[in-house]
């Protein structure tokens, strides 16, 4: 966006947004709504593609992000007993998260209930063997939903960055 252009406002939680229109750079309509990998939605001018190859938009260069409203779930939060909702983080992690906790963008502060649980994977043990060290292997899931079989000695090492143990991984 330019500096003298308006930014539109994102529509209210539980408020659909606006997916008609035309492009306020070119005055070509809009495009359709695509969900990116991380969860998120958002509405290109119709003049524009991406490009995978390159990383960057061919055409007008036009993107409208649109909110998108966090999952609720079927689960109440431990602190307070209120309903919990699945949110995503700008880097694609997910959290579950209470319903009471509130931001107030004036004060920059949060209020309410503060209980949060990032989701991480999870290993269950497998009755099979490494085909390269013959220890057994572990079935890692990641909180994406991927998974992959790997050898149980196979760990990271945080202070030299780099893996240890037997590098067998085999993604299902």
């Amino acid at each position: 966006m330019y500096p003298d252009e308006p930014i539109p406002m994102p529509p209210e939680p539980g408020e659909v947004a606006d997916t008609e229109g035309s492009c306020p750079k070119c005055g070509a309509p809009l495009g359709e709504v695509v969900e990116t990998k991380s969860g998120k939605k958002l509405q290109r001018c119709s003049t524009s593609s991406w490009n995978p190859e390159t990383k960057e938009s061919e055409g007008c260069d036009y993107v409208r992000w649109l909110t998108v409203a966090p999952k609720e779930l079927d689960e109440v939060c431990p602190k307070c007993g209120a309903k919990l909702v699945l949110i995503t983080s700008r880097f694609g992690k997910k959290a579950k998260r209470c319903t009471e906790n509130k931001w107030d963008p004036k004060t920059k502060q949060a209020s309410g209930c503060d209980f949060i649980e990032w989701m991480n994977g999870k290993t269950e043990e497998l009755d099979e063997d490494c085909p390269k060290c013959g220890e057994k292997l572990v079935m890692y899931t990641s909180a994406a939903g991927k998974q992959m079989k790997k050898c149980s000695t196979n760990k990271w090492d945080p202070k030299t960055k780099s893996a240890t143990g037997c590098d067998f991984i085999e993604w299902i």
